[in-house]
């Protein structure tokens, strides 16, 4: 014989609310049926599990005996559940990724699923989209950085090419390269703290980053492209984040002399991850739909979601 949980379903909600007709109004059931679920589970058992008086339904002995296996087994069955239910998967971004990188990998990603797999995305600073991941508040992070702290994997996910961004009516506008030892002079522009473009800029150019000195630090990208329009400085950005404002005029990008610097942005996730869970499945995604996009923007990545 096998116990049915539907009946140990309605065992347990006539006990909840010691009476027949208002377990079947909770389960959504006659009261016919929670009485046939009841008799059915007690011929298994081969006993009487409910006692009916004025006061109401109570478990005999052997009810109160079947209680907590009953509970456990609705415990468990909801945990098994649970495991093939769909959940937000929720993606941590630094936010000049969130701003402006990430939109249309996520449509894409809502797109190809249908919305089977719900996104949820934490827009912030790198320092704290950091610790986010390592206190488990994000599935996955998108970052400018990793400090390679143990117990996580960061692949790379997309190379972006620092810009010097200045006012269409700047000195510099007409240049067809910015030579470094001008930076020393110019009143610098900081945007969001922690992403680590200062490092990068030292590890390129050496001697002239150091005698580079800001003028002013601003919090944000936008606030800095905002600041640099009116005339009151120059800064140093992704290339993507003024995508916009170079196709419209209002600022230009003008690459620093030399080779080109670029930034790595990283896509990291918790070592521990199963091989075959949701986050780990959407990381790897991003930087699977990233490569087939670089080779096929018309095709990008159609394949690459069936095992989701």
């Amino acid at each position: 014989m096998v116990l049915n949980l539907e009946h140990i379903a309605s065992f347990l909600a006539v006990l909840r609310t010691r009476s027949f007709r208002a377990a079947a109004h909770e389960r959504a059931l006659s009261q016919a049926t929670v009485s046939q679920h009841l008799q059915k589970l007690e011929a298994v058992l081969n006993t009487c599990l409910i006692e009916r008086s004025h006061c109401g339904c109570s478990p005999t002995a052997a009810g109160k005996a079947l209680l907590p296996h009953a509970e456990s087994l609705m415990r468990v069955n909801a945990r098994a559940l649970s495991l093939s239910r769909q959940r937000t998967i929720c993606i941590g971004a630094s936010s000049n990724i969130g701003v402006y990188l990430l939109q249309p990998y996520v449509k894409s990603f809502l797109a190809k699923t249908g919305g089977q797999y719900p996104v949820e995305i934490v827009i912030h600073q790198n320092p704290t989209i950091a610790d986010k991941l390592e206190g488990d508040e994000i599935d996955v992070a998108i970052m400018e950085w990793w400090d390679d702290r143990p117990g996580y994997i960061a692949r790379p996910w997309r190379q972006e090419q620092l810009v010097v961004i200045v006012a269409p009516d700047h000195p510099w506008a007409k240049l067809p390269e910015v030579p470094r030892a001008l930076l020393r002079d110019a009143p610098l522009l900081g945007g969001e703290p922690g992403t680590g473009t200062g490092r990068l800029l030292v590890q390129h150019m050496g001697a002239p980053a150091h005698g580079v000195k800001g003028a002013m630090q601003l919090g944000s990208t936008e606030a800095v492209k905002r600041w640099v329009q009116a005339g009151l400085g120059v800064s140093i950005v992704l290339s993507s984040t003024v995508a916009e404002e170079c196709r419209a005029g209002t600022l230009l990008a003008v690459p620093l002399e030399g080779a080109p610097i670029s930034k790595t942005l990283y896509v990291i996730w918790r070592a521990t991850l199963s091989p075959h869970s949701l986050p780990l499945r959407l990381a790897k995604w991003l930087l699977d739909y990233n490569t087939a996009a670089a080779n096929t923007p018309q095709e990008a990545a159609p394949h690459i979601l069936t095992a989701l």
